[in-house]
């Protein structure tokens, strides 16, 4: 009795046993599909012959010699209906005529044996008979590879490989055996556990070749269990051959260096078994290359670049939102995306439902670990994986509201040459749900194609307001000609006034306006030809500023009060930055009725400066301060406004290196505040108190 014959064809016989099983039940009538099974039913039988063999080793080389004609005929059959026109007929008519002829001996030749007449030695019989099989079978597989178109191939390789193996052993088996004179016992006990390896082959080339008529399914865990298996055992034979071979060369020492040898194998293996990155690995590998896409691509892609394309919805960040979550069946999700200021990330858009219903937070810091993660690692995040292993993501402190929310499932980047420009929150789509390395790839290219589709609607955007600015200036120049008229016009009743007036205190109040009048408008000439330097920054009293610009704005209701403590030094330009307080400070009377209020507050904190204008007036929406408020050329005062004042407002300031933030809600007022950054000349003085704003 042979152990290692017995388990080396049991093993083969059980594996090629459920393949034909898979085979019968997939198979839906094609010939190819029908050799194909017969093939590996008989392999099945042809190895548990062999296992009885190697059992009892009483079985006549006779039995043996037509298992193996059997065997090698049926495989030779097989591979003639695949390659079909493609093998040169003369190789497809020789393959048929070697198994009959092989039969046909079976039969002869123990008679003539019966009446004396010995022809050749069964052995050798046995020998030549595997030889004509083997040499024909690899002949028809490189044919039948060689006539493949290239798309063929591809599915066509694990078949090559698989029945290649099978043939190109029992080549050398046979070739050493015509040597010998004789079978060499521990080549022939291998060649189960060889054909045994071929049959996964095999078995995913039937998957992958739709034309022979197959289906086969093999779940994803079933071949990831079995190729572990065979792994493992693999592994543990090489260990037990190397433990013999300590055992040889170790002398007296030797039985104990096999010990310790197989015991440190063992050890190895258990920490690669329990290895969830390697796990991991295995399971994408054998997904990617032994199994179909799990989606249709063409379809997909179709679908989204149509939605994408759509003119359903105005803004286009609602419509990425949706051509994204449609692919994976989600109800829905959310677009955050990164400001001009690149310091934080802003709600953009959500879809089905308004982004206002979704209570984000106002704002995301791009220094935060979610952007930051995303930006370096360029992974998908599944909150659902994160809750049950945070540590595969670094740790990293994710948001509450993203954490708490179980309905929140997918975090995909969205980048513009490796550049985070975003990323979109998908809510879990309908279960069973498993998020792949195939869902990860679709999302990054996803992702990737909604970056470049909003910069581009960006840059249209820019350039349509580039353009309207050239508008602008144009217009500017007859604005220009307008108020040179106007100018001397006053200068002239100014030169003339001291001769006509009858009433001297008030025509020198008349006169000292009308002369700050036309100094206004001479120095907005030149701003407007470029010919001062509007930029040149120097240290600036922001709290003076607000007191001139609170005193100009004071002869109209509701009368703004001023809240101001110590000075408060920026670099600015001086006049530009009193008209910008200005501007603000008239924005929110004309949204105030009389009877209501502004307030104007300036004070510090840290290494910043604030300016707080607040009123009572009739608020905005959201959406408008959104969409709308810092938009140029898009006004709410009809043709009294060109619709740029608020976007010169955040410009300037933010040249200066601070920024603008705007709080309000209909019916309940508005808060601007503005911060800007200290001067580096101000003196330890007026830096120690942090008078805080009112808020």
């Amino acid at each position: 009795m042979n152990a290692f014959g017995i388990a080396s064809y049991g093993i083969a016989a059980l594996s090629f046993l459920v393949l034909t099983l898979l085979l019968i039940t997939a198979w839906r009538g094609r010939q190819q599909g029908a050799h194909l099974i017969v093939a590996s039913a008989v392999t099945a039988l042809w190895a548990g012959i062999l296992a009885a063999q190697s059992y009892t080793g009483h079985v006549p080389v006779l039995v043996i010699y037509l298992a193996e004609s059997i065997r090698g005929g049926a495989w030779l059959l097989t591979l003639v209906a695949i390659a079909g026109i493609a093998a040169p007929k003369f190789l497809s008519n020789a393959a048929r005529g070697l198994c009959v002829l092989l039969l046909g001996a079976a039969v002869v030749l123990p008679v003539l044996e019966h009446f004396g007449i010995a022809i050749v030695n069964p052995t050798l019989l046995l020998s030549r008979a595997g030889l004509a099989l083997s040499l024909l079978a690899l002949i028809l597989l490189e044919q039948i590879y060689r006539n493949s178109s290239q798309i063929a191939r591809r599915s066509l390789k694990y078949f090559i490989i698989g029945v290649g193996t099978l043939f190109a052993y029992d080549l050398f088996l046979y070739s050493q055996t015509e040597l010998l004179r004789a079978v060499s016992v521990d080549a022939w006990t291998s060649r189960g556990i060889l054909n045994a390896f071929a049959m996964p082959l095999i078995a995913i080339a039937a998957r992958r070749n739709p034309e022979w008529s197959l289906d086969v399914f093999v779940s994803r865990q079933i071949v990831f269990y079995t190729t572990t298996v065979l792994v493992i055992g693999s592994y543990l034979t090489v260990m037990a051959l190397g433990g013999l071979y300590v055992r040889e060369i170790g002398g007296a020492w030797g039985n104990v260096g096999q010990i310790v040898f197989f015991a440190g194998a063992v050890v190895v293996l258990a920490s690669l078994v329990t290895s969830a990155p390697l796990r991991r690995h295995t399971r994408v590998f054998i997904s990617k290359h032994f199994y179909r896409n799990k989606y249709d691509y063409r379809i997909e892609w179709l679908r989204f670049i149509g939605t994408l394309s759509s003119t359903e919805e105005e803004d286009v960040g609602r419509t990425a939102v949706r051509a994204m979550a449609q692919i994976f069946a989600s109800p829905g999700g959310f677009l955050f995306l990164r400001d001009e200021t690149d310091k934080k990330f802003l709600p953009y858009a959500a879809w089905p439902m308004s982004i206002d219903s979704v209570g984000l937070p106002a704002s995301i810091s791009a220094e935060d670990d979610l952007p930051q993660f995303l930006a370096g690692k360029q992974w998908i995040i599944d909150t659902e994986e994160f809750r049950r292993a945070p540590d595969f993501y670094g740790n990293i402190a994710m948001p509450s509201w993203l954490l708490d929310n179980e309905q929140l499932r997918i975090v995909s980047p969205m980048l513009q040459l490796d550049r985070l420009v975003g990323f979109v929150v998908l809510y879990d789509p309908p279960p069973p749900f498993e998020l792949t390395y195939e869902d990860r790839d679709l999302l990054k290219t996803l992702g990737r194609h909604v970056a470049t589709h909003i910069a581009q609607q960006d840059a249209d955007r820019r350039l349509a307001e580039s353009r309207q600015f050239e508008a602008y200036n144009r217009l500017t120049a007859f604005m220009m000609h307008d108020l040179k008229n106007s100018v001397a016009q006053l200068k002239l009743i100014v030169a003339n006034a001291p001769r006509h007036k009858h009433k001297p205190e008030f025509v020198d109040d008349a006169m000292e306006t009308i002369a700050n009048a036309a100094e206004r408008m001479t120095k907005l000439i030149e701003q407007l030809r470029g010919s001062t330097s509007a930029d040149r920054h120097v240290a600036a009293d922001l709290r003076e500023l607000a007191q001139q610009a609170v005193s100009r704005c004071s002869y109209r209701a509701p009368k703004p009060q001023l809240q101001a403590g110590l000075p408060v030094m920026v670099m600015a330009n001086a006049e530009r930055l009193s008209v910008v307080i200005e501007h603000i400070i008239r924005n929110a009377q004309d949204a105030t009725s009389e009877s209501g209020a502004v307030s104007v507050s300036i004070g510090q904190q840290g290494r910043e400066a604030h300016l707080v204008v607040e009123d009572t007036g009739v608020g905005m929406e959201a959406d408008f301060i959104r969409n709308r408020l810092f938009r140029p050329f898009d006004s709410t005062k009809g043709a009294k406004g060109m619709g740029i004042g608020a976007y010169q407002v955040r410009e300037y300031i933010r040249l200066l290196g601070g920024d603008v933030e705007v709080q309000s809600s209909p019916g309940q007022g508005t808060r601007f505040a503005v911060s800007l950054p200290l001067s580096q000349s101000l003196d330890a003085t007026a830096a120690a108190p942090n008078s805080a704003v009112n808020s």
